[in-house]
């Protein structure tokens, strides 16, 4: 089967998927429960777009018929021009149409809705990597809070002056991890640190890796043989909030030698149940990777492998340029980005996304 039959008959099938959640929503068992009520149509939604485009491609394609009949059976040049003008556009639309429903097709990833880890650690570069790694979760946290999700720090390692050694991001939210799936590699920042004296340029990195959170523990099987599990007192600043008890949480994986370790929250039995949730994501992302260098012949998806060792983009300060390398972006809107505009990069990546996965679809073909 032709990849346009294929993709034809998923539209079909779509279409026949759509008219069988009307028919149910509309039975008093569906309406008669709010959670299936619910489900059910935020699934027509999801699908109420493809309807409106299949509508729209009709109406074009039947536009398009009589504007070569006309072209075929009448003489008169003012109307010929029309019918030429009317099909030229109507051609250009239809081809729009046609990649808006392929891009509709294309295999969704289960994760994209999940909640996210997201883990900043200071690479090469000392001091100047630690406070890179702070002007990263700063960015990311006011792009977070900006799309209206909830922002947990789990667990940070200051540095001497006020950046970060280490730390670890909870982003919580509907499409969470969607936002932050592309972020995952190495990101470098060239600049003149605070302490240079001659005006140097200096290159320092960190690594960034997105983990989706584990929607149900039975994801990820753990023995409780396999775990120690450590207590102790939370650091603070000092003061009357200072944490009086062992709240924070050490998890200890015993066979993958993993450690997580939470200290956000002063109630020890919520920072073990977060810790619990940092592990399973870890693991499963361990086995993901695993399972993909087992198989030689998966294709490395443009955005980048999510390798941690990986270059992904640099942060040039003098140049107020940043460049993603994946897909060969420069922006100079270095300011905008850091003060959490990240949605010009979001876009761009998506898209090379997708055109990576359409080009697969094809290579796919017998």
């Amino acid at each position: 089967m032709s990849s346009s039959s294929r993709w034809r008959q998923q539209l079909e099938q779509l279409t026949l998927r759509a008219e069988e959640i009307e028919y149910r929503l509309a039975s008093p068992e569906v309406l008669q429960d709010p959670q299936q009520y619910q489900s059910l149509s935020r699934e027509l939604g999801e699908l109420q777009p493809v309807r409106e485009l299949l509508t729209r491609q009709e109406r074009l394609q039947l536009e398009c018929l009589e504007a070569e009949r006309i072209l075929r059976e009448e003489d008169d040049p003012e109307l010929r021009a029309m019918a030429a003008e009317d099909l030229a556009q109507g051609k250009a639309e239809l081809a729009e149409i046609e990649r808006a429903l392929q891009l509709r097709l294309l295999p969704r990833d289960t994760r994209d809705d999940g909640n996210v880890f997201l883990e900043i650690r200071a690479g090469t570069g000392g001091e100047e990597a630690a406070l890179f790694a702070g002007d990263l979760a700063r960015m990311y946290i006011r792009y977070a809070e900006n799309k209206g999700f909830q922002v947990a720090i789990l667990h940070s390692s200051e540095s001497e002056r006020g950046g970060y050694r280490e730390v670890i991001l909870e982003i919580a939210g509907r499409g969470a991890f969607s936002r932050f799936k592309f972020e995952s590699g190495g990101h470098r920042v060239q600049r003149v640190p605070e302490t240079e004296a001659q005006g140097r340029i200096h290159t320092s990195a960190c690594t960034v890796a997105v983990l989706p959170a584990v929607a149900e523990i039975e994801e990820v099987e753990i023995q409780g043989s396999d775990l120690r599990i450590d207590t102790f007192r939370a650091s603070g600043a000092g003061g009357q909030h200072v944490n009086k008890t062992d709240s924070a949480v050490r998890i200890t994986h015993l066979p993958t030698g993993l450690v997580v370790v939470c200290q956000e929250d002063r109630s020890q039995h919520k920072n073990r149940a977060k810790a619990m949730a940092l592990l399973q994501a870890r693991l499963l992302e361990q086995e993901r990777e695993r399972q993909e260098r087992s198989t030689a012949a998966t294709r490395k998806l443009l955005v980048g492998s999510g390798d941690r060792s990986e270059r992904i983009r640099t942060y040039n300060f003098p140049q107020g340029r940043i460049t993603d390398h994946r897909i060969n972006l420069t922006l100079y809107r270095l300011e905008d980005v850091l003060a959490g505009d990240l949605d010009p990069l979001y876009e761009a990546l998506l898209q090379a996304h997708q055109l990576e996965l359409l080009a697969s679809l094809g290579d796919d073909e017998p």
